[in-house]
């Protein structure tokens, strides 16, 4: 098991937008390794979600794997996926309110409302290109990852909705 540091709110690498896997990246040995330490990292901390400039790589990686733990008594239950160079190609005008929290900001939740569905078009760890719809919970992680991805905080759409 490996257990990575991670980044918190303050630090640049949260705030920049992290590059694209390079196709010759694909199905490497660096990128299995990151998947598996990202995945490590999220489930030990009790999350549901990880991007990779959490754990201070800026690439355009994601995991989210909802399931019940201590800081979502009530998450569904969900294998994890794995999201490389994921974009969202459909977000739904409905939105649904839910208090979100982040790895990267621990002693701060919010209320934050998000498109209810969202669909989501991504690649493997091997380069297979998949379009998914997400729902509920499930979106909710998905767009806060992707947040991630450009360089924000789940605390800057909070500000954003308050006006301040």
């Amino acid at each position: 098991m490996t257990v990575l540091a991670v980044a918190q709110q303050g630090e640049a690498i949260l705030g920049l937008t992290a590059a694209p896997v390079a196709e010759s990246e694909f199905a490497s040995e660096w990128l299995y390794q990151l998947n598996a330490a990202m995945l490590d990292t999220m489930l030990n901390r009790q999350g549901v979600g990880i991007a990779a400039p959490q754990v201070y790589i800026s690439k355009r990686v994601i995991i989210i794997a909802s399931r019940p733990n201590l800081r979502y008594p009530d998450a569904p239950y969900m294998q994890p996926v794995t999201m490389v160079n994921p974009e969202i190609l459909y977000a739904s005008e409905a939105q649904v309110l839910g208090e979100e929290g982040c790895l990267s900001v621990p002693d701060r939740r919010g209320e934050l409302a998000r498109a209810q569905n969202i669909t989501v078009r991504y690649y493997s760890l091997e380069g297979k290109q998949m379009d998914t719809e997400f729902s509920d919970f499930a979106a909710r992680i998905v767009q806060h990852e992707i947040d991630h991805l450009n360089g924000i905080l789940f605390t800057q759409r909070l500000r954003m909705a308050t006006g301040g």
